[in-house]
């Protein structure tokens, strides 16, 4: 089932400690657009100050993997003082690998965490990381972007995908 997540909820903010260590997660892979920040966003949304310092108080890696530019993520990395890769190629497995490695991580104690089916958790099922699946910050314009999120509601109902009970 490449494109179904592991787990599915609605922010960013709703990982808890607890959740991931009930899935033996150690390290997690970031998106960002529309799951850090709006898409092409700088703006960090509510609460993740205080989320990045919990899990880096747990000793969770974290490290932004983004399909963006360099110019993009950067300057977000930077202010949320996080490590990045940029023009990640997702879904391709190249990014994901390298970022598991700069995690000093291994795979099976890696997840993925994004908004996108095709991109976040068809990559990590690629690459054979756990894939943690988050609604949208702020659904985008573009074309190519709506058609895309028609065909993810097919697969959300193809999966029976729900936000799992925080």
């Amino acid at each position: 089932m490449l494109l179904k997540p592991d787990i599915k909820l609605k922010r960013v903010t709703d990982i808890t400690p607890q959740l991931l260590k009930k899935y033996n997660i150690t390290s997690l892979i970031l998106d960002v657009d529309n799951t850090l920040s709006t898409h092409h966003g700088q703006i960090l949304t509510d609460g993740l100050e205080n989320w990045l310092s919990l899990m880096k108080s747990e000793n969770i890696g974290l490290i932004i993997l983004s399909n963006s530019k360099e110019q993009r993520v950067k300057p977000f990395a930077e202010k949320i003082n996080l490590n990045f890769l940029s023009l990640g190629l997702k879904p391709l497995p190249f990014g994901y690998l390298k970022a598991v490695k700069r995690l000093n991580s291994k795979r099976k104690n890696t997840a993925i965490v994004g908004d996108q089916i095709f991109t976040d958790v068809l990559g990590g099922s690629f690459v054979g990381v756990k894939k943690i699946l988050l609604t949208p910050i702020k659904l985008e314009d573009g074309l190519g972007f709506k058609f895309k999120r028609k065909i993810e509601k097919i697969v959300y109902k193809l999966y029976k995908i729900k936000d799992l009970e925080v």
